[in-house]
């Protein structure tokens, strides 16, 4: 496989770019090698600019549930792109989208569109202690947030603790109200609550997708509920990746616990850029220029994004019992996987939630971010690098989930099952 146009076109973006790339896991720094820069995707495959053909189990890192290039979306963003790309003004498509998905999640009842995940999510905090009145947060090492000041916090060591900054050029000011705890902990949680009497809201992946896929159990959620709800704190689902992944009606719907506020992103946007946060009606309507609590951006609910949106939401609607079949063929890659690994000897651990699917190389079943890391991650990058010379092409971490979309076959499930047999055979 030849790749000497994706090593020049490497060398030609560090010039210009830090790295090389809009966004550091891109880099391919955690599995070494080249990255392949993309020239075209159709269905369930991308191609690079050396001809490269792979089958694509990232698919943008979530947004495309029906595969590059649905007919539909694009048909919809090119009607959309007709009328104009932008107004910054109401549009009736911001309208349509928020009600479809106040419809399809019990816990919203008002929804406000943003441009990314991180803007979401940045926006839900500061709602949140808006609305109590309340400057403290608790977050879990492990799970991502987006890159905003307040949630760029380093992993602790297990204890619930104050939050240090983990990037440079983030004020330490700005994060010493940023409680830790442990994912699936409850204790470390009660802890946080024991330190701080000013906390306005708990934010939890309830299906963690930034540490590789590690669900949340249901009675550890079940007991957040109850902690949240006896000390007047907010619970925050970030689905920013597990919306209308994992289940087109939420994590709530899987789990039994209804958050307060929840915030979204990628698939609500069908590939274009995305963010959305809502909840109850009460909370929302303290969000400017209802309430007090001040947010805008110019491109938010921007038409061709919504267009793209309400396409793929629409398609979702229709065609509900797609998920049966995403939650079916995950499981059967996953557990494929781990017949293969066995074979040759080799320790995996998978998990998969509706169309995302995860697997670690370790010997323990990983629970939290601490489990996360005690994988073999150089086992990883060994596999990864194989299974891209196969034309398999998987999130370059230990540390991210991968997707499959509609157009993933049974067929290209157990071709990639039977790759991984050869590529295991060969790192042993």
């Amino acid at each position: 496989m030849s790749i000497e146009k994706s090593v020049k076109a490497f060398q030609e973006a560090q010039k210009l770019i830090p790295g090389g790339v809009n966004s550091p896991v891109r880099a391919f720094a955690s599995v070494g090698g080249i990255p392949r820069f993309i020239s075209s995707g159709e269905g369930a495959y991308i191609v690079d600019i050396d001809g490269n053909r792979y089958v694509d189990y990232v698919q943008s890192w979530g947004p495309l549930i029906f595969g590059h290039r649905n007919e539909e979306i694009e048909n919809a963003v090119i009607e959309a792109v007709k009328h104009g790309l932008s107004f910054g003004a109401p549009t009736e498509a911001e309208t349509e989208l928020a009600s479809m998905v106040t419809n399809f999640f019990d816990s919203i009842d008002k929804v406000r569109f943003v441009s990314s995940g991180t803007e979401a999510v940045m926006s839900a905090i500061r709602l949140a202690r808006g609305f109590t009145g309340r400057d403290d947060i608790v977050k879990f090492t492990g799970c991502y947030h987006g890159h905003s000041d307040s949630l760029l916090v380093q992993a602790g060591s297990g204890a619930a603790t104050f939050g240090n900054p983990s990037s440079p050029g983030v004020p330490a000011d700005f994060t010493k109200h940023t409680l830790l705890a442990t994912y699936n902990d409850i204790e470390s949680v009660k802890k946080c609550f024991a330190d701080s009497k000013d906390i306005a809201c708990v934010i939890i992946e309830p299906i963690a997708g930034n540490m590789g896929l590690v669900p949340a159990t249901k009675e550890f959620l079940a007991e957040l509920r109850r902690i949240c709800d006896d000390n007047g704190a907010l619970l925050i689902f970030d689905e920013v990746m597990s919306g209308f992944r994992a289940s087109i009606f939420g994590a709530e719907s899987i789990t039994g616990v209804k958050p307060d506020m929840v915030t979204l992103g990628k698939v609500i946007g069908g590939g274009m850029p995305v963010g959305a946060f809502g909840g109850r009606a009460e909370i929302m309507a303290k969000l400017s220029p209802e309430g007090p609590v001040y947010q805008a951006g110019t491109l938010s609910g921007n038409p061709v994004a919504m267009a793209a949106g309400l396409a793929a939401l629409k398609k979702l609607k229709a065609h509900a019992r797609v998920m049966d079949t995403l939650h079916v063929r995950a499981a059967r890659l996953v557990e494929g996987m781990k017949e293969m690994a066995q074979k040759h000897g080799i320790a995996l651990q998978v998990d998969s939630r509706g169309s995302m699917f995860g697997f670690f190389f370790n010997d323990k079943p990983v629970m939290n971010f601490a489990d996360a890391l005690t994988s073999d991650t150089a086992l990883f990058a060994k596999f990864h690098a194989g299974m891209l010379e196969e034309g398999y092409y998987f999130a370059c971490s230990q540390f991210e989930t991968g997707f499959i979309s509609t157009a993933t076959t049974d067929t290209m499930i157990e071709e990639t099952i039977a790759a991984c047999d050869r590529v295991f055979g060969r790192i042993k």
